[in-house]
């Protein structure tokens, strides 16, 4: 299952070959309503393809969408659905993203990507990771208040024997080979007693919490910057934070055996325990808002901050959740031009704001109403 991350969203803003397209589908987790999600699906095809041969010689597109064929056709691919389904497609990519939250449905062809219904959903600032580890085996899993899905693990070996393979000890070998020491002496080998096994198996489990310690920061903790959440018997949590350099691992964890908890158990426990990091950091955000605003880096009028969007000024940019504010952005003076609610030819301003926040390497995070420390829908925090 893959997420679309900030980096994910900024390499799909950069110049992609065209046609550019955009698909999204809410789809449905249960039974009997997930049997519907293949049939919308090739109802969005059907109108994705109209579009497409209107604009481009079939000889051009064949490829493209021949892939978007294959995946409606694909029966374990509709088995398991989570709240969304984002595709984003040109002649050089062809990215397939599980959403945790519902996007309306929605077909564009154009010269770039539309990116505006990830933007809300990557920026959420309630998104956090656990890792369910154990002595043998890892699991990831990316979440938020409402949802928990499994991450499939690229480059992240998720066994003991995948991380050390041949320098595993066998767990129920007394009985070593001869080393080249031992060999120059004419021993046939060392047997050890119960203590040196145990030492051997203990020294295991740290490597293997090392290697995937290393692979889950590269991977996963530093391209997307969530909390990591730890869940596991306390001895196997304790081993994992002696070995951590991963400082995205917060100091709260679920002392317990996730494979003995359901899926809709583990998140309740993972957003208990998240819960109050992710109040600290909305506290935090406020505060170096109300501290920078005082010294002239903070602003709440949405004018002023296209402006500084545009120049390259916004460091970090908040969002309120389910707020719209109806107009458009000049992309080249961020000038603002306020529309009229339900005006056909207006964006939302706040969307804009955060893909031109993304786009020059800001941070955009969309707040709840209530930890906003503005009354416009939005408040940056100027670099300079």
């Amino acid at each position: 299952m893959r997420h679309p991350t900030v980096e994910t969203l900024r390499g799909l803003l950069i110049a992609a070959s065209p046609p550019c397209i955009s698909l999204y589908q809410p789809t449905q987790r249960s039974f009997p309503e997930k049997q519907q999600n293949p049939i919308r699906y090739k109802n969005l095809l059907r109108r994705m393809q109209a579009s497409v041969r209107k604009r481009y010689a079939a000889r051009h597109v064949r490829a493209i969408l021949d892939r978007f064929d294959v995946l409606a056709r694909d029966e374990g691919f509709w088995l398991r659905r989570t709240e969304g389904l984002a595709i984003l497609a040109s002649t050089d990519r062809f990215e397939v993203f599980e959403l945790q939250r519902s996007v309306p449905e929605l077909v564009i062809v154009a010269d770039s990507f539309h990116v505006k219904p990830l933007l809300r959903i990557v920026q959420s600032a309630d998104r956090y990771h656990v890792l369910a580890l154990n002595r043998k085996e890892v699991k990831l899993y990316e979440g938020n208040r409402d949802a928990l899905d499994q991450v499939e693990l690229a480059d992240v070996p998720s066994t003991i024997t995948a991380a050390l393979g041949e320098e595993l000890t066998e767990p129920h070998q007394g009985f070593h080979g001869v080393g080249p020491y031992h060999a120059a002496r004419g021993s046939a080998g060392i047997r050890h007693g119960r203590g040196q096994k145990k030492d051997d198996v203990d020294l295991d489990m740290e490597r293997f919490f090392r290697v995937v310690d290393r692979a889950i920061l590269d991977g996963y903790s530093r391209p997307t910057g969530l909390p990591l959440l730890l869940a596991g018997l306390p001895q196997n949590v304790a081993a994992f934070r002696a070995v951590t350099r991963n400082p995205f691992v917060i100091d709260a964890a679920i002392e317990a055996d996730a494979e003995s908890l359901t899926i809709e158990q583990l998140r309740v426990e993972a957003w208990r325990a998240v819960e109050p990091t992710y109040l600290e950091r909305l506290a935090e955000l406020t505060e170096s808002y109300n501290s920078n605003r005082s010294r002239g880096l903070g602003d709440e009028d949405p004018a002023a901050i296209a402006e500084a969007a545009v120049a390259g000024r916004v460091g970090t940019l908040l969002i309120e959740a389910e707020r719209l504010v109806p107009g458009r952005i000049d992309p080249t003076t961020g000038k603002l031009e306020r529309r009229a609610l339900g005006d056909p030819d207006a964006d939302d301003v706040l969307d804009d704001l955060a893909e031109i926040a993304v786009r020059m390497k800001g941070e955009a995070i969309v707040v709840p109403a209530q930890r906003m420390p503005s009354t416009t829908g939005v408040a940056a925090i100027y670099r300079f």
